[in-house]
């Protein structure tokens, strides 16, 4: 025992003498340092860090390494580093320890270093330090601080349950008790471990540091323990004394509370209080005030509510849904109740939901259409789902409507032919009419034609009548004229003894169809018993007085002509200029020459815009010569020349007149007008007529020289070898009347154009190889033909020429070629028809190859004519429509686009309601612009390019209606539905980008776009 104490005695001595020693030699070494180092540290303790500073690096330099001296000048080097904040002072401890590891200034240096981050509010930064610390060699204070700061670190670094740790053992201490009492209540709160939080907490709830923030938590423990009566209580007291920052919370709390108890009508100003997480709300905070605002039967306000949830797929977001569809229905906004009914149909959290939601979107479906899915699908799809529902029945009787609602007529053919019933058979037949009357006004007649013979046989004595009038009239615009004249009679037999006549311009169409066949005594009877009749609508009435006076006329009964015509002059009617041409006609036929001429000049002076003019002028002209009034014939034949530079009549009129001249021995004037014609109209039959006239004139004359020499200056004339030319053409032109073998014929023209490329007859040669060709459908070879006709001016077969080869190009949808061919038709063309042909293919030209102002010049040309085809019309005020919005005419397209609207069917009928949709949104009409839209949808979705597009422009009303979920329903339904339709998804998917962006802003439950790409890239 004593030798052991002295043992250990011994070895301290030894110790204390070796490090005595030790430092006694560095003293020796440098007195000076030593010296320098005792001065720092009092600079240190004094706080004047700078100084101290730069005398321990001073110090550190001159001193030996491993020595004490430069260990503890390194230490106090490192911590005025960290007193003075400067870069670089986290790196010199370390450092320091790295170089003095067995220091026993190391775990003092962490400590400091992690209590200046601590202090200076960088808690995170110093639980870095703090965890590098020796506990073991703390005293028992500075191991409660470190514990203490540690917690607090923890805590701020959200790492809770080893901050509850670090906490738990200070409760009860007399420095650290009370913040740790808080920060170790706080921690159990944000765990969910109320009882802990709460029994925690209430020892110091009056603790004037944290008694706001205790209380909250208090209530809000309350809360989440479902004390709800014990919120509302707590919650309105504590309203009255709380912060501003915390009113949003608490009033949260006790509208959720109200709420909870279901005391909707307290919840509601409590709920509307709620500020929401930095200003947003999410999609439950909407729901429940929504739902707060349904269980007073305020639906306006829970739908403004309700109507804030997307972007989610949950228990809330079904519930709401459906929720939201009742308020719709209770505001009688059906086509809003669908979609909404549609969302909480296709969510799976709650079934009985989930059923009732998806009877209701079939019902809504059938009332007000589905743009998204045909109805008749959508019922279909319930049946499938829900075989066992109550509804079965009910459902499966509204398919077939919803077909004919639709107007989906192949579809409703198409179910009832699975289904053979009896009921379905008979219903089968009146749905073919349907169908037959659709493709009718498609135009496509072929087809419809077999759909009203298979209606025919219906037993239902309304739906056969009509299928007997259709099969006719179509038959009829098959130009199966005699077949269609049969179907016809014995449909008026039929109605003979009904006493509604259904069918009431049937005598009109059976001496339409006479006409055509050119019966026209047959014609005669019809159009007079059809006008015998009481109501017949002015337009109709003209008509068939033109047509009773045009059947007149082709009997040569023109006295009877003339009746009708009258009529239609007198009451102005439309034509009203060539019934008074053909009053004129009518009297030169009756030798009446006077009335012929008074007729005819009323024609010229009464009727400024008329077609007839130039043929009025050309037969006052040949009326007056033949009645030797020479000056009025010349005075009609210069005006014919004058006012009508394009007419058909010109190489005649010059001709004739050249002859008056000449029978006026004016042969030098004659001679001008033979020669004018020869220029302007060289090959047609009027030049070689008036090359022959001015023969005998020259023979007359004696000058054979100067006929000759003129002669020599007409291209078309060759002389040497002319009666083989005529040969040659005779026998071409021989065959091509004569002959059906169209192969002999194109081969006997072909051999005479090519034999005589300059001939005589080269126009007529090749006109009649290109009207064969035509003819036989080898339009590549007509071209070059047609083409030939057309290199010179215009001649006798011009007309037809233009005519065809337009239409050779038109097929082939070649405008370039086309356009130039209808605009000189339309100044040559004397036929009314080729005009109108020429103007409205200029327009549909013009249109398609976006020279839009002209497309809008011509079909405005066509508007204004007072006779046309309804079709016609509506293509005319189509393309102004169309153009017009093009070019940014937007009053000008709205204006046709309501004219339009009036009378269309099919799919114009959905273009234009579409149109009119667009334009209230653009003024923001935005519920008018709904309801058109929904029109569209529930007569017109067939049409589903303008169904869809429509969706578009409803989703844009309901976001200006501020009801965001409609908004998002039809886009995001457009985008996932519609694929087919690239420019619509696009226009939608911009849209939809476009609120989502803006809601976010107000809504933490939306991600807008820019966040999804990022999420799914982080996910990536």
């Amino acid at each position: 025992m004593k030798f052991g104490f002295f043992l250990k005695h011994f070895l301290s001595i030894f110790i204390s003498l070796t490090t005595a020693s030790s430092f006694c030699q560095q003293t020796i070494i440098d007195a000076g340092t030593l010296t320098g180092y005792n001065n720092a540290l009092k600079l240190y303790n004094n706080k004047a860090y700078f100084a101290a500073q730069k005398t321990f690096i001073a110090v550190k330099d001159k001193s030996l390494d491993g020595s004490h001296l430069r260990s503890d000048a390194a230490y106090y080097d490192a911590m005025c580093a960290i007193k003075l904040k400067q870069t670089g002072a986290d790196k010199k401890v370390v450092a320091f320890v790295e170089e003095n590891p067995n220091s026993n200034k190391k775990n003092k240096a962490y400590f400091n270093v992690a209590n200046y981050y601590f202090a200076n509010k960088k808690a995170a930064y110093a639980l870095k330090w703090f965890q590098k610390v020796a506990i073991d060699l703390l005293s028992e204070e500075s191991k409660k601080e470190l514990n203490f700061k540690m917690g607090y670190g923890f805590l701020v670094t959200k790492n809770l349950t080893l901050a509850k740790t670090k906490f738990l053992p200070l409760i009860n201490d007399a420095k650290y008790g009370n913040d740790a009492r808080y920060y170790y209540g706080y921690i159990a709160y944000r765990l969910e471990d109320y009882g802990i939080a709460e029994s925690t907490l209430k020892e110091i709830a009056d603790n004037e540091s944290y008694k706001a923030e205790i209380s909250y938590y208090l209530l809000d423990i309350s809360f989440k323990s479902g004390k709800f009566n014990r919120c509302l209580k707590v919650g309105i007291e504590l309203l009255k004394t709380s912060r501003k920052k915390e009113v949003s919370e608490i009033s949260k709390i006790i509208g959720e509370s109200y709420f909870n108890l279901k005391k909707y009508a307290e919840a509601t100003p409590y709920l509307n209080a709620y500020k929401g997480e930095k200003g947003k709300w999410n999609n439950t905070d909407y729901y429940q005030l929504g739902y707060a605002y349904y269980m007073q039967n305020d639906f306006e306000n829970a739908v403004r509510n309700f109507n804030k949830i997307i972007d989610e797929n949950n228990n809330v977001a079904q519930t709401a849904y459906y929720h939201l569809g009742e308020c719709y229905l209770n505001l009688e906004q059906k086509a809003e109740a669908l979609n909404a009914f549609k969302s909480a149909s296709e969510m799976n959290f709650n079934k009985e939901i989930k059923e009732d939601a998806a009877l209701n979107y079939a019902k809504l479906s059938y009332e007000e259409g589905n743009p998204f899915k045909s109805v008749a699908d959508v019922l279909q799809d319930y049946l499938k789902t829900y075989p066992k529902s109550k509804a079965y029945e009910e459902i499966n009787e509204l398919v077939v409507s919803s077909f004919i609602h639709q107007q989906d007529y192949e579809g409703a053919l198409t179910f009832l032919r699975k289904r053979k019933s009896k009921e379905n058979i008979a219903l089968a037949l009146e749905v073919s009419l349907y169908r037959g009357i659709q493709l009718f006004n498609e135009r496509k007649l072929t087809e419809a034609l077999s759909f009203f013979t298979d209606s025919k046989r219906s037993e239902n004595s309304e739906i056969n009548k009509k299928a007997h009038y259709w099969e006719a009239e179509t038959t009829y615009r098959l130009q199966n004229y005699k077949e269609a004249l049969t179907k016809f009679i014995t449909l008026k037999k039929f109605q003979e003894n009904d006493s509604e006549k259904v069918f009431s311009l049937i005598d009109y169409t059976i001496g339409y169809t006479h006409f055509k066949l050119k019966e026209y005594n047959k014609a005669t009877l019809a159009f007079n018993d059809f006008l015998n009749k009481s109501d017949i609508e002015n337009a109709i009435k003209n008509d068939a007085l033109i047509r009773l006076g045009d059947s007149y006329f082709a009997t040569r009964n023109y006295r009877k002509a003339i009746e009708p015509y009258k009529k239609v002059v007198n009451e102005l009617g439309a034509e009203s200029d060539y019934a008074q041409y053909q009053i004129g006609i009518s009297y030169g036929f009756l030798e009446n020459n006077d009335l012929k001429i008074e007729a005819l000049k009323s024609v010229v002076n009464d009727y400024p815009i008329s077609l007839l003019k130039d043929d009025a002028l050309y037969q006052l002209a040949n009326t007056y010569t033949a009645i030797k009034d020479h000056k009025n014939a010349h005075l009609a034949y210069d005006r014919l020349l004058e006012k009508h530079p394009k007419s058909i009549f010109l190489p005649k009129a010059l001709v004739r007149q050249g002859l008056l001249y000449y029978n006026d021995n004016q042969n030098e004037k004659a001679l001008e007008k033979y020669k004018q014609t020869t220029s302007q109209f060289p090959n047609s039959t009027d030049a070689f007529e008036a090359v022959a006239n001015a023969r005998k004139i020259y023979i007359d004359k004696g000058d054979l020289d100067e006929y000759v020499s003129w002669m020599s200056t007409l291209k078309f004339i060759n002389v040497t070898n002319s009666d083989l030319d005529n040969t040659t053409f005779a026998v071409a032109e021989k065959k091509y009347f004569e002959s059906k073998d169209t192969d002999v014929i194109v081969s006997r023209l072909f051999n005479y154009t090519r034999s005589f490329p300059d001939g005589i007859h080269k126009l007529k040669a090749n006109f009649y190889l290109a009207e064969t060709l035509f003819k036989v459908k080898e339009f590549k070879r007509a071209i070059d033909h047609y083409k030939v006709v057309l290199e010179k001016e215009q001649n006798d077969f011009s007309e037809e020429s233009l005519s065809k080869l337009s239409q050779i190009y038109l097929q082939k949808n070649e405008f370039d070629n086309a356009l130039p061919l209808l605009d000189r038709l339309e100044q040559e063309a004397y036929s009314k028809e080729n005009v109108l042909f020429a103007q409205s293919n200029l327009m549909k030209g013009y249109y398609e190859t976006e020279a839009y102002d002209f497309a809008i010049a011509y079909a405005k040309k066509i508007v204004q004519k007072d006779k046309l085809e309804s079709s016609l019309e509506y293509d005319a005020k189509t393309t102004i429509a169309r153009a017009s919005f093009k070019t940014d005419d937007l009053i000008t397209a709205e204006e046709f686009y309501i004219e339009i609207e009036r009378n269309a069917t099919g799919e114009l009928k959905a273009e234009s309601l579409y149109f009119n949709a667009f334009f209230k949104n653009q003024q923001k009409e935005y519920l008018k612009s709904n309801k058109i839209v929904q029109k569209l949808i529930a007569n017109y979705s067939a049409y589903k390019y303008w169904a869809v597009k429509s969706y578009v422009i409803m989703g844009k009303n309901y976001y200006g209606l501020k009801d965001v979920y409609q908004a998002t329903f039809v886009l995001e339904n457009v985008i996932k539905n519609f694929n087919q339709f690239e420019d619509i998804i696009k226009d939608a998917q911009t849209e939809l980008d476009e609120i989502k962006e803006n809601e976010a802003k107000t809504n933490n439950s939306v991600i807008p776009k820019k966040a999804e790409v990022i999420q799914k890239e982080t996910k990536n």
